[in-house]
Formats: C-alpha cells, sequence, structure tokens
C-alpha cells in the first residue's frame, strides 16, 4: 500500500505543474533538501524536469506520468530496521509497492529522499541511478 499523502498526479494531459502534497519537513531537513533540489538533473531516464505546485524547495518531478522526488519526509511506514535496501551507486533504497508505480525512500541517509517511479519508467532503477549522484553529493549518509 502507497503513503498515504504521497502525491496527486498531475491532471490533464499537458506537462503543466505537478501538484504534489507535501507533509511538514523532517526537522533540520531544509537546507540539505534545498542542495539537493539545486543539484538533482533537469532530466532522468529521458524525463525532462517539470515545476512543482505547491513550491516548497522540497520537491521536484519530471516527464509524464511523473517521477516525484521528495525530500525531508517521515521514514516509510513499512520501514523495519533490518530491511534488505537496494543499493544502486552508493545509495539505499527501500522499495514500497504502490498504486501505479514504486514508492523507494532512501534510508540510508540523514534526511529521507523519497522518490515515486510510475510503473511507465520500468526498469525503475533507471530513474533511481540518474538521481544518486545529488543525492550523494547533498544529503549526508546516516552510517
Amino acid at each position: 500500500m502507497a503513503p498515504a499523502s504521497v502525491l496527486l498526479w498531475a491532471s490533464g494531459c499537458g506537462y503543466g505543474s505537478v501538484d504534489v502534497e507535501v507533509d511538514s519537513p523532517q526537522p533540520g531537513s531544509e537546507q540539505v533538501c534545498r542542495a539537493l533540489l539545486d543539484a538533482l538533473p533537469e532530466v532522468v531516464d529521458d524525463a525532462v524536469r517539470r515545476d512543482v505546485e505547491p513550491e516548497t524547495g522540497r520537491t521536484a518531478a519530471w516527464g509524464s506520468p511523473p517521477v516525484v522526488l521528495r525530500c525531508g519526509v517521515p521514514l516509510p511506514a513499512d520501514y523495519q530496521p533490518d530491511a534488505q535496501l537496494i543499493d544502486l551507486n552508493g545509495v539505499g533504497w527501500l522499495p514500497v509497492d504502490g498504486e501505479g508505480g514504486t514508492f523507494f525512500s532512501a534510508t540510508d541517509r540523514e534526511v529521507i529522499v523519497e522518490v515515486s517511479v510510475p510503473e511507465e519508467y520500468l526498469p525503475e532503477y533507471d530513474v533511481l541511478l540518474d538521481l544518486a549522484p545529488a543525492i550523494k553529493e547533498t544529503v549526508p549518509g546516516s552510517g
């Protein structure tokens, strides 16, 4: 089951802004999230970056249907301390299947980063590989 307040998919068929539902930020995450957003690529898996609403400095989106990144979110409900993470280029991801795609949370970071990847982007790992350099550069590891 997908996290409850993850995102609202873009309405309509155009490539306008993506409406993203946001949670309260993880304490102390704002500066890290802003640095991450500045370092993110303009293209992931051939999907071009889009504007997001509301602009919080903690969210980004690419393509249609949108891949959505949220920074400074809580740990996913499915997280367990002994969870097996998928390591892609030095970032540990916890996958959680959701409606229409998979939610990946980088739980090995001091600030949690979540990426929702619609099933149209299979294999999802291409998106995560494109995001890994920016995450490693700006979001300190928790270990």
